[in-house]
């Protein structure tokens, strides 16, 4: 076996510019294959941890029926001792404690239905990153009696950093919520939807304005890894009576899951049109290779060689190249995988504008990990392989006088 594969290794050098056409075909595959599964994968992680981000949180704990009312009604009390509890699960990297509500929001003669959310600016900040998206203004302090408001809903009602805002609306117990609120910065949001909505307050401020001492609605917890959602809410579980509610975020968000798996599924069909793509193109330069050597093959029976000995050596042939491309591409992919995924493509047009429109930033993320990495690479060389089989089956019907005849 040693010789053949001797042999196999010597006849690529022997044409060096017929070798590296056919490497260059499976080279190219795995790039190919490995650019596009990673846009895919990294959208979909993008589109996770956006929403987890900047929302639900991987896990989220409330009242059992707030995410049904959304009322204040439905609000709880977290004492430090239960934060501490929760902390002591070494899976949980942030837990960010909010109070989110409706209210009126009023300047001058404009009047706005807007989502007020009681935030703690530190710990909100650490995952948001709600400061930098600071236009003009100043950031939220934990004892700040001021309003962040949406830039869109600053130039909907006409109102600058420094004037004065009514919030008006229903605080816990049905109490009246009404107080004039300086605002204090004016953040951008990309998202059109939140742009013109959002308001935010320090929490202390917050329970204060709507008599929800000491409550909030929703505690959010974010993990450093996602695969461990179901561990964690055993154990979250644990901690908690029936009075309270805990959810992952594909219970929070089933049109974002329902979305990407659509999305995958027909992600999976173009992928599986440009294996088919690629499976011609190395089974295309596999065929002109054969061609080629055809008057060489006949030569080589005719001089006593068994055709099953030609057959390995041929088959030995096509894995080398096989091996040389997808390790060529897989390497080169490296450098171009890294690159975007630190810098992913920005969209413009109605492209951008669509996008948007789902809640979204305009651009094309990628993802690298390894199992998308190592998946593509061999089904690949699987294609490559499988390719082997014709020079095999051309070998065993060759006719040495008609190949010596070209």
């Amino acid at each position: 076996m040693i010789t053949y594969i001797k042999l196999a290794w010597r006849n690529l050098w022997r044409n060096k510019k017929r070798t590296l056409i056919a490497a260059s075909s499976v080279f190219f595959a795995v790039i190919l294959s490995l650019i596009m599964r990673s846009m895919q994968k990294g959208y979909y992680d993008y589109m996770i941890d956006s929403s987890v981000r900047l929302y639900t949180g991987h896990i989220q704990i409330h009242g059992k029926d707030f995410w049904e009312k959304r009322s204040l009604e439905e609000s709880m009390i977290f004492d430090e001792s239960t934060i501490n509890k929760i902390k002591q699960n070494k899976s949980i990297s942030n837990i960010i404690p909010r109070l989110e509500t409706y209210s009126l929001i009023s300047f001058g003669k404009v009047s706005r239905v807007v989502q007020v959310t009681g935030i703690e600016p530190d710990l909100e900040n650490e995952v948001t990153k709600l400061k930098g998206k600071i236009v003009e203004g100043n950031y939220l302090g934990e004892n700040s009696n001021g309003i962040l408001i949406a830039e869109g809903l600053a130039k909907l009602l006409n109102a600058n950093v420094g004037d004065s805002v009514i919030l008006y609306g229903q605080g816990y117990h049905g109490i009246t919520a009404a107080a004039i609120v300086p605002v204090v910065g004016i953040v951008r949001f990309t998202i059109p939807e939140q742009n013109k909505t959002f308001t935010y307050l320090s929490l202390n401020f917050a329970q204060e304005h709507f008599s929800a001492y000491d409550r909030i609605t929703s505690l959010s917890i974010l993990l450093k890894d996602a695969t461990e959602i179901e561990s964690v809410k055993s154990f979250l579980k644990n901690l908690f009576d029936d009075t309270h509610e805990i959810m992952d975020w594909t219970e929070l968000s089933p049109e974002l899951v329902q979305s990407i798996q659509i999305d995958n599924a027909s992600g999976i069909i173009m992928l599986g049109i440009l294996y088919v793509v690629i499976a011609f193109g190395i089974f295309g330069t596999i065929v002109m290779m054969t061609a080629e050597r055809v008057k060489e093959f006949g030569i080589l029976v005719s001089i006593g060689m068994k055709k099953w000995k030609l057959a390995v050596v041929t088959t030995l042939e096509t894995i080398f190249i096989s091996f040389i491309g997808v390790a060529a591409g897989a390497l080169a992919s490296i450098p171009i995988l890294l690159y975007l995924v630190d810098h992913p493509i920005p969209l413009t047009g109605e492209t951008a504008e669509a996008i948007l429109e789902w809640g979204f930033d305009p651009i094309i993320p990628f993802a690298f990990y390894s199992g998308m990495y190592f998946a593509q690479i061999w089904t690949v060389l699987a294609i490559a392989v499988l390719s082997a089989f014709y020079p095999f089956n051309f070998i065993r019907k060759l006719k040495p006088s008609a190949a010596l005849r070209g």
